[in-house]
């Protein structure tokens, strides 16, 4: 891991919800980035963190001591944030319209954002990365700036928690030509920003039904397959997923089961070599948070398993087991990736990371 002389100052804008709880928590000690900023709604404006928060603090580990006495600011007062800050992370609480502008108005200030909300994901310049995956997108953020009119000013997003478990899959085996692809996710309702505590009809039940998800675990794979053109990010076309997104009694974990067809027809022995393998630029920069070993391929039939497994790498990894054929799809597998840190905040510190290592964070 390549040090840093000074640590770059990180704001979080939305950083009394869980999200924003979970960038505090992972940032807490990161030796590239420090927070310096933390900003919320007007109602929590001019309160340190820890009476903002109050009784809502929800991960398991404690508050980290470097946070509690942070005066929040007023979201909006963006002016405020820029003196304080080199760049932020984004987990804002509000409407998508409402959420694209105060993100674009933080980058024509120009701070450049990290965001973990979906509002600008289809955004044609706004790079969604996966930085194992796609991290030649963040090319299109040249033409943004000058979109924007911004010399430093921009924005960047992470993909959603859904397609966490699988995409690395279809990207380490993209030599053999994935083109068909049914999934169902079994998703943890941290995702939905709740624990069993403030949703306790979640105990012991199941929802089928998470609004847009669905769509999101369709489509997103296929923008980070995509490549860029005249400036704007052009998504795949393959490979053609179906998907069903079901809301489970579990805390922290998306578990997906994917049926795969390819084009050409691959060993077991060849997808399981290929996952084992598979690395990005993370791997090769050391990037902080990186996992060593972006995708574990377990042998045992009864895992990848939430208890045992979410938390592999960190909560960075990506779990992946029970490969085998299939009588009308090729092959099938169960994946599994920790929701709220490789999913959404983790994510997008790992992108923030990748962002620094290309110079396109830098002190201000």
């Amino acid at each position: 891991m390549k040090e840093r002389e000074n640590k770059l100052r990180a704001g979080i804008i939305g950083g009394t919800g869980m999200v924003g709880q979970r960038f505090v928590t992972l940032l807490a000690d990161h030796p590239w980035f420090q927070v310096t900023a933390i900003a919320a709604s007007a109602r929590s404006a001019g309160k340190t963190y820890e009476e903002a928060v109050g009784g809502r603090w929800k991960m398991t580990s404690p508050m980290p001591e470097n946070v509690k006495n942070i005066i929040v600011k007023d979201v909006k007062d963006i002016e405020a944030m820029s003196g304080e800050v080199d760049f932020v992370f984004s987990a804002v609480d509000m409407t998508k319209e409402e959420i694209k502008k105060i993100e674009e108005d933080y980058a024509k200030a120009e701070i450049p954002v990290v965001s973990n909300n979906s509002a600008h994901r289809w955004t044609p310049d706004v790079p969604m990365v996966i930085p194992e995956i796609n991290v030649q997108h963040f090319d299109v953020i040249e033409h943004q700036k000058k979109r924007l009119g911004t010399e430093r000013g921009f924005i960047a997003v992470k993909p959603n928690c859904s397609i966490q478990g699988y995409v690395p899959a279809l990207a380490a085996w993209k030599e053999f030509e994935p083109y068909e692809v049914v999934v169902t996710t079994y998703q943890a309702i941290s995702g939905a920003g709740k624990t069993f505590k403030d949703w306790p009809e979640m105990v012991e039940n199941i929802i089928p039904y998470i609004g847009g998800e669905e769509e999101k675990s369709e489509q997103e794979p296929l923008r980070i397959f995509g490549h860029i053109e005249n400036g704007e990010i052009v998504k795949a076309q393959e490979p053609v997923i179906t998907s069903q997104c079901v809301r489970v009694p579990v805390l922290d974990g998306h578990t997906a089961a994917v049926f795969v067809r390819f084009r050409k027809k691959p060993s077991k022995e060849q997808l399981i070599e290929k996952l084992r393998a598979f690395r990005g630029f993370p791997q090769e920069e050391g990037l902080p948070s990186a996992p060593k070993q972006f995708i574990q391929y377990l042998e045992d039939d009864d895992r990848p398993q939430v208890k045992l497994d979410v938390n592999y790498e960190n909560g960075f990894g990506v779990s992946i087991g029970r490969l085998r054929e299939d009588t009308v799809y090729d092959y099938k597998f169960i994946g599994l990736a920790h929701n709220t840190v490789r999913g959404a905040a983790g994510g997008a510190v790992l992108c923030a990371e990748a962002l620094a290592a290309k110079g396109y964070i830098t002190e201000r």
